[in-house]
């Protein structure tokens, strides 16, 4: 159901509902409910049984800290903006002022048009125009569907529409959370055997295992954690990764990307509105700098695609 259309929006004093992030696209399943936003294609709210799984925002809001936002054709950053394509400098608009670099991709502030939606699922596409520092012409698709057994299942698809090979890495933002309960009462589970170490405008300059503070994979209090880090050598079970947040009842909410997506971004932090903490999960399929380093960097041929998936299940009934 699309809820910007005149006849969903809701009225208040005759005049149509505005979004700050555009059309709003509301899926119900049974006691599942997912909202998905026209810009950046985002994840606004998923929810089972009332019980709130993702952070959310105001209307009046655009996504705060990047919340449910999918990223192409780069996840993360570029150190500077710059790059090197065929031996020329690709220079990209620098969006994260504060530390230098371009940013999240090229389309975190587009709008995506609608392409197909059904009672259980919508998908939504927006070009990738050539431009200084990206010389190719793509297209980006994100299909969100309420699966009965999955959850919430998210495929990202990219199509180069150029006569030449295509560099990308794709990624998505959500922000995980179970219900009301309190930050100091989860524990975060990473499986993840290395990860990057980065510098402070937060560009990889090497890998280690894990260890200390930063192994996470016996599982730590979210209250304990302040961190910005990519994990890799995710622990893979039948072509599957989980990150959890548990409470101490049992009940979880899990964030699973498929093996094209070999990092996550694990983000907490106290800055999100309205929350003592909160955790981004990050399902990426390179890392941040890849267009620089190559990790992660795939090259996409021309009239080719590729797909990553990623998605959000629940257990919500306490442990007996």
């Amino acid at each position: 159901m699309n809820l910007s259309s005149p006849s969903d929006a809701g009225i208040t004093h005759g005049a149509p509902r505005r979004y700050a992030s555009g059309r709003q696209y509301e899926l119900r399943r049974g006691e599942a409910l997912a909202v998905v936003t026209e810009l950046a294609a985002g994840l606004r709210l998923y929810s089972r049984g009332g019980i709130q799984l993702t952070e959310t925002y105001a209307d009046s809001e655009i996504p705060p800290g990047a919340a449910g936002i999918t990223l192409a054709p780069w996840a993360n950053r570029v150190e500077d903006g710059a790059w090197q394509l065929n031996g020329k400098k690709q220079q990209l608009d620098i969006t994260e002022v504060s530390r230098n670099n371009a940013s999240h991709g090229l389309l975190r502030n587009a709008g995506y048009e609608l392409v197909d939606e059904s009672e259980f699922s919508v998908t939504l596409e927006a070009p990738i125009f050539p431009q200084h520092g990206y010389p190719f012409l793509l297209r980006h698709r994100v299909k969100y569907e309420l699966a009965d057994d999955l959850g919430l299942v998210v495929h990202q698809s990219l199509h180069n529409d150029s006569q030449e090979p295509a560099p990308f890495v794709l990624g998505s933002h959500p922000y995980l959370r179970l219900g009301d309960v309190p930050a100091s009462e989860l524990t975060l589970t990473v499986a993840a055997g290395t990860r990057l170490q980065a510098d402070e405008r937060l560009i990889p300059r090497g890998s280690e295992p894990v260890s200390g503070e930063l192994d996470l994979r016996g599982g730590r209090r979210l209250s304990e954690l302040d961190i910005d880090v990519a994990y890799t050598d995710l622990a893979f079970d039948h072509g599957v990764a989980r990150q959890t947040l548990e409470a101490d009842d049992g009940r979880s909410v899990s964030l699973w990307q498929d093996d094209s997506c070999a990092y996550v971004h694990i983000f907490v932090t106290d800055k999100y509105p309205g929350r003592a903490k909160a955790v981004a999960m990050e399902p990426m399929t390179g890392p941040a700098n890849a267009f620089n380093s190559g990790d992660g960097l795939r090259w996409l041929p021309a009239d080719e695609g590729f797909t990553m998936s990623w998605g959000i299940s629940a257990r919500l009934d306490p442990a007996v």
